[in-house]
C-alpha cells in the first residue's frame, strides 16, 4: 500500500512544524494552510504509483486529484466531515493512507470524542469492506488480512487517538484560561466593592448634610422667594442619597435599576430638566429579561444625562427596536453653539460605563460626534 510509511513521516512533518510556529503566533487559518500543505507533501510521494496504477490518473491529473483532497484540510475546523469524507474516496480509488490521517485527527480534534471513535470505526469498516469485496485489494488470506489490519489499524487509531487528546487539551486550556478570568472578575468585583463602600460612607455623609442644610435654608427663606427652590433642592439631595443607598447597599436584595417600563417617567424628569424626549420603543422591548431591560434604562439615562449637560434645551431623539434577533438602542441630539470657557462638568467616564455594561451582555456600543449632533447606538442580543 503506498501509505505505509505514512505514519513515521507524519510524526516528523508534525514535530518539524511545531519547532517552526513555536516561535510564531500563528492563526488558526495559517496553521490550516500549513496542514494543507504538509498532507499534500506526503501524498506528492505516491504521485509516481499513482500514475502507473489502474486508474486513469496521469502525473498532472493525479497532482490535481490529490491537490483538491488536501484542500478540503482549509475547512477542517468548521467541517471536519468533508476531509473524512474525501480521504475515505482517496481509500476506495487511490488506495492511498495520508488524508485518512489528517482527517481523523481534525474530526477528534474539533468534534470530540464520540465523534473521532465513530470516524474510526467507519473508517475501519470501510476499509475492510473494500479489502474483501472490491477487485484489485489483497485476496482475503490470513497473511494478507493480517498485513492489511497491521497498517490499517495503527493509522485510524493513532491519529484519532492523537486528535481526541489534542481536543481534551483544548478543554483543559479553556477552563484553566475561564478559571483564571473569573478569578480576575472577582478580585475586580471585590474591589468596586471597596470602592462602593467608600463612596457611600464619604458621598452619602455630603448628601446627608446637603440636605440638612437645605431645609434650614428653606425654613430661613420661608417667607423669601427662594424657599421653593431650597426645598427643590433638599428633594432632590435626598433622593440622591436613596438611590445611592439602592445601589451599594441593598444592591443583592431587590433590583434598584428599573426597566423599560421606568423610561417614560425618565423622558418626563429629562423634560422638565429642560431637554425634551421624543420616545419611540417597539412593544416587543417589554418582553425582554429583566437584565436587558436594565441595561436598555441605564444606556437610554447615560445619554440623557450627557444631553442635559452638553445640549441643554435640545430636543433628545430615544429609539428602541427590535431588530430580528438584536436590539438596537439609537439616542441621538443636536449640539448647540457652545460659549468658550462654559464647558461642562464632565469625567468622560459615561460612554465608557455604558460600553462596559453592553459589551458585557454580548452586545455593542457606538457613540459618534459631529460638529453640530451626537449620537450613541447600542445592539443587544435579545435572546
Amino acid at each position: 500500500m503506498h501509505a505505509k510509511p505514512a505514519l513515521s513521516a507524519l510524526h516528523r512533518v508534525t514535530a518539524r512544524g511545531a519547532r517552526l510556529t513555536r516561535g510564531w503566533s500563528a492563526s488558526p487559518r495559517a496553521m490550516d494552510v500549513l496542514t494543507a500543505l504538509s498532507c499534500l507533501g506526503l501524498t506528492a510521494i505516491d504521485l509516481p504509483g499513482l500514475a502507473a496504477a489502474d486508474n486513469s490518473l496521469t502525473g498532472r491529473s493525479a497532482a490535481v486529484v490529490l491537490a483538491l483532497g488536501c484542500s478540503t484540510l482549509l475547512v477542517r475546523r468548521r467541517m471536519p466531515w468533508i476531509s473524512y469524507l474525501a480521504a475515505l474516496l482517496f481509500i476506495g480509488w487511490l488506495h492511498e493512507l495520508t488524508l485518512i490521517q489528517f482527517a481523523l485527527y481534525s474530526v477528534g480534534r474539533y468534534r470530540g470524542r464520540r465523534a473521532g471513535v465513530l470516524a474510526t470505526l467507519g473508517y475501519l469498516a470501510f476499509s475492510l469492506f473494500l479489502f474483501c469485496c472490491v477487485p484489485g485489494w489483497p485476496e482475503t488470506d490470513h497473511e494478507s488480512l493480517t498485513g492489511f489490519l497491521g497498517i490499517v489499524v495503527p493509522i485510524g487509531v493513532l491519529a484519532s487517538a492523537v486528535g481526541i487528546a489534542a481536543y481534551r487539551h483544548d478543554l483543559v486550556a479553556e477552563l484553566t484560561a475561564r478559571r483564571a478570568e473569573a478569578a480576575v472578575l472577582q478580585a475586580v468585583q471585590q474591589e468596586r466593592t471597596s470602592v462602593a463602600r467608600d463612596v457611600h460612607d464619604f458621598v452619602g455623609r455630603e448628601l446627608t448634610l446637603l440636605t440638612v442644610r437645605s431645609e434650614v435654608l428653606s425654613m430661613r427663606s420661608r417667607e423669601t422667594s427662594y424657599a421653593k427652590d431650597f426645598e427643590e433642592l433638599a428633594d432632590t439631595a435626598r433622593r440622591a442619597h436613596l438611590v445611592l443607598n439602592e445601589i451599594i447597599v441593598q444592591r443583592g436584595e431587590r433590583a434598584s435599576t428599573p426597566g423599560v417600563e421606568g423610561l417614560a417617567a425618565l423622558a418626563e424628569e429629562s423634560g422638565r430638566a429642560g431637554s425634551p424626549v421624543r420616545l419611540a420603543m417597539d412593544p416587543e422591548v417589554h418582553g425582554l429579561s429583566p437584565l436587558r431591560q436594565a441595561a436598555v434604562y441605564r444606556v437610554v439615562q447615560e445619554c440623557l444625562t450627557n444631553a442635559a449637560k452638553h445640549a441643554r434645551g435640545e430636543t433628545v431623539e430615544v429609539s428602541i427596536a427590535a431588530d430580528g434577533p438584536r436590539l438596537r438602542i439609537a439616542v441621538s441630539n443636536a449640539l448647540p453653539d457652545r460659549t468658550p470657557g462654559r464647558a461642562p462638568v464632565s469625567a468622560g467616564s459615561g460612554t465608557a460605563s455604558m460600553s462596559e455594561r453592553v459589551i458585557s451582555l454580548g452586545g455593542t456600543l457606538t457613540a459618534t460626534r459631529t460638529e453640530d449632533s451626537y449620537e450613541v447606538v447600542a445592539t443587544l442580543p435579545r435572546g
